[in-house]
C-alpha cells in the first residue's frame, strides 16, 4: 500500500535522524595501544636505568676507592653524596631549562654530559677528582626526572599516567640494583675502575636506546626563562596544600628506604648472621620487587584510590621494618621485600600524583618533589645511622616506623581536607553522582 493511501506523509523519511556517529575523542595524548605508546614506556624505562646505575655507581665500591686513594670510608662516601648532592641541587634549575627548550632536547642532553662524565672517572687521578667529577655527573642527571613526569604528564592521557610514571621509577629500580650490584662482582675481578666504565658503557647503550625511542612531544608549550616567573611558579607550587603533602610523603618514603639500605650491611655483616660482603653486594638484587611494585602503582590506584594506595604502600613498609627486626636470616630477607615493595609504590604513587596534581609548571612541581626526595635520602642515611650506632637495628627501624607514621598522618588529614572541601562546595556546583 502507498503512503497515499494511509494518508501518512511522505515526508518521514526526510526528516529521519541519521544513525548516532560517536563523537572522535578529543585527547590526543598517548594511551596503552596507541602507536609510540609502547616506545616511549621503553624509552623513559632505559632513562631511569642510565640515571640510577650511574648515581650510584660507587657505593659498592667504597671499600676499594679507600684502600687505592689512601682515604678514610667517610671521605670515599663522598663519590656517592657529591653524586646525590648535585642533583638535589639542580634539579629545579634543570626543570626551568625544560620548560623552555623542551623536555626531550633536556634529557637528552643530560644523559649526554651524564655518560661522558660516566667514561671520564675511571680515569680520576685523586679522589678530590673522582668528587668533582661525580658533583658534575649528578649536576647533569638532574635533568632527567623532574623533565621526566613533566613529558608524561603532558603527553599520557591522565587515566594511563600513573602506569606509565611507575615503569619511570621501575627503570630507576633497575638501574639502582645494577649500579650497586654490577659494579660488586666486576670488582671483585678487575677493580673498581673497570667496574665503573662497565657502567659508563651501559649507560651510553641505554642513552643511544632513549633518544632514538623516545617519540617527540606533541603538547609542550615554551615557558619562560625569567627568574620571576620561576619564583612565582615555585611558590605557587609550595603554597598548594597536596602538593606541599606529597612532597613530604615522598621525603618521608625515602627517609625509610635510605636509612635501611646504609645501614643493612653492617647489621648482615654482623653476627649473628656473618654474611661476606659479596653476598650482602647481593642484597640489592631485592630491588627487583620495586620494578614489579611501582609498576603495577596505576592498578592500585584504580583499585584503591591514591589515598587507599598510600595507605597500603605504608602498612607494606611497616610490616617488613618490623619483621626485620627478627633474628632469622629469612625474616629479615622477606622484611627486605616488604620495604622495598611498599617504598616503590608509595614513590610511583605521590610522584604521579604531583604530575596530575600539577596544571602549569609541572617540571618545577615535579623537581620540588625530587628535591623533597632526596632531602628525605639524606636524612634518612643519617638518622639511620646515628639511630643504629646507639640503638642497634631496632633503632633503625624506630626511625623508619616513625616516617612511616607521617606518611599515615599525612594521608589523614589529606582525606579531611577533602571531606571539608566537598562539605563547603555548593550543591549546584558538584557532580550529579555526587549529590
Amino acid at each position: 500500500m502507498s503512503p497515499a493511501s494511509t494518508g501518512a506523509s511522505t515526508r518521514v523519511d526526510a526528516v529521519a535522524p541519521a544513525p548516532a556517529v560517536p563523537a572522535p575523542d578529543s585527547d590526543s595524548r598517548m594511551a596503552p595501544g596507541d602507536p609510540g605508546y609502547g616506545r616511549m614506556r621503553l624509552a623513559l624505562f632505559l632513562a631511569g636505568v642510565a640515571t640510577f646505575a650511574l648515581l650510584y655507581s660507587t657505593q659498592a665500591l667504597l671499600p676499594l676507592i679507600s684502600g687505592e686513594y689512601g682515604v678514610t670510608a667517610s671521605e670515599a662516601s663522598w663519590t656517592v653524596a657529591a653524586a646525590t648532592g648535585g642533583l638535589a641541587l639542580f634539579v629545579l634549575p634543570m626543570s626551568a631549562l625544560s620548560e623552555r627548550f623542551g623536555r626531550r632536547a633536556v634529557m637528552t642532553g643530560s644523559l649526554a654530559v651524564a655518560v661522558t662524565i660516566g667514561l671520564l672517572v675511571p680515569f680520576a687521578p685523586s679522589i678530590g677528582a673522582l668528587v668533582v667529577l661525580r658533583g658534575l655527573q649528578g649536576a647533569a642527571l638532574a635533568g632527567l626526572p623532574a623533565s621526566a613526569q613533566a613529558y608524561l604528564a603532558e603527553e599520557v592521557r591522565p587515566k594511563a599516567l600513573v602506569t606509565a610514571i611507575g615503569l619511570f621509577v621501575a627503570g630507576n629500580s633497575v638501574g639502582g640494583m645494577s649500579g650497586r650490584v654490577i659494579t660488586g662482582w666486576v670488582a671483585q675481578e678487575w677493580g673498581w675502575r673497570v667496574s665503573v666504565a662497565v657502567i659508563g658503557v651501559l649507560a651510553v647503550a641505554c642513552a643511544v636506546a632513549f633518544r632514538l625511542l623516545l617519540p617527540a612531544p606533541r603538547h609542550f608549550t615554551a615557558g619562560s626563562l625569567r627568574p620571576r616567573v620561576l619564583l612565582g611558579t615555585v611558590r605557587g607550587h609550595l603554597s598548594d596544600p597536596l602538593l606541599r603533602r606529597l612532597y613530604a610523603i615522598g621525603a618521608l618514603f625515602m627517609t625509610v628506604f635510605g636509612g635501611v639500605y646504609t645501614v643493612i650491611g653492617y647489621r648482615l655483616t654482623a653476627q649473628p648472621f656473618g654474611l661476606p660482603q659479596g653476598i650482602v653486594g647481593s642484597i640489592f638484587l631485592v630491588y627487583l620487587v620495586g620494578t614489579v611494585s611501582a609498576s603495577t602503582a596505576g592498578r592500585l590506584v584504580g583499585r584503591l584510590g591514591r589515598r587507599g594506595a598510600l595507605y597500603l604502600a605504608g602498612g607494606t613498609t611497616a610490616a617488613g621494618l618490623l619483621l626485620s627486626l627478627a633474628p632469622a636470616l629469612p625474616l629479615v630477607l622477606l622484611g627486605l621485600v616488604l620495604i622495598t615493595a611498599g617504598f616503590f609504590a608509595g614513590h610511583a604513587v605521590a610522584s604521579s600524583a604531583v604530575s596530575k596534581t600539577a596544571t602549569h609548571g609541572r617540571a618545577q612541581a615535579s623537581a620540588l618533589y625530587q628535591s623533597a626526595y632526596y632531602i628525605g635520602s639524606s636524612a634518612g642515611s643519617t638518622a639511620g645511622a646515628m639511630a643504629f650506632h646507639s640503638g642497634g637495628w631496632a633503632g633503625t627501624v624506630g626511625v623508619g616506623v616513625l616516617a612511616v607514621l607521617g606518611v599515615v598522618t599525612i594521608t589523614v588529614l589529606g582525606s579531611r581536607a577533602a571531606r571539608a572541601a566537598a562539605r563547603r562546595e555548593p550543591v549546584a556546583a558538584r557532580p550529579v553522582a555526587a549529590r
